[in-house]
């Protein structure tokens, strides 16, 4: 690092950026893996549809079927389309950044792991559901 004015002040400026940036990546993975984590309700049971099942999301795997998808394909679809929704939805938040607030690490980590933990879990359950609904519904899948 090259202090080119001198100013000594400005360390704890960078000392913020680099936090804020280090929250950022932290809160856009916590997001990434929850969401993950949550879209596999839609596609392990679709995946495994066909062993089981003739029409829909049903047999032994249909109690994973907690989002009640229509059926194998719309759930794929559902799961597709959400997830290219939330990418470009991810976006904005990566360019602004998390806002950084001089507070404990564990407060802040129990923020994150609430927003954005929880959220990345809540999404795709409703998005999914929310797709599925529209692709039935316009005769799409």
């Amino acid at each position: 690092m090259v202090d080119l004015d001198s100013n000594p002040t400005k360390l704890i400026e960078i000392v913020e950026i680099g936090k804020q940036l280090l929250m950022t990546r932290g809160a856009l993975t916590t997001f990434s893996i929850a969401n993950d984590v949550a879209k596999y309700f839609a596609i392990i049971p679709a995946l495994f549809a066909a062993l089981y099942a003739t029409g829909g999301v049903a047999g032994p795997l249909g109690l994973l079927n907690v989002m009640g998808l229509h059926s194998p394909q719309s759930a794929i679809l559902s799961a597709v389309i959400f997830n290219a929704l939330i990418i470009v939805a991810l976006v904005p938040l990566a360019l602004r950044g998390v806002a950084y607030r001089a507070q404990p690490a564990g407060v802040l980590l129990r923020r994150n792991l609430l927003v954005y933990g929880g959220g990345g879990l809540v999404a795709p359950f409703v998005g999914i559901k929310l797709i599925d609904l529209l692709l039935v519904a316009g005769h799409l899948a």
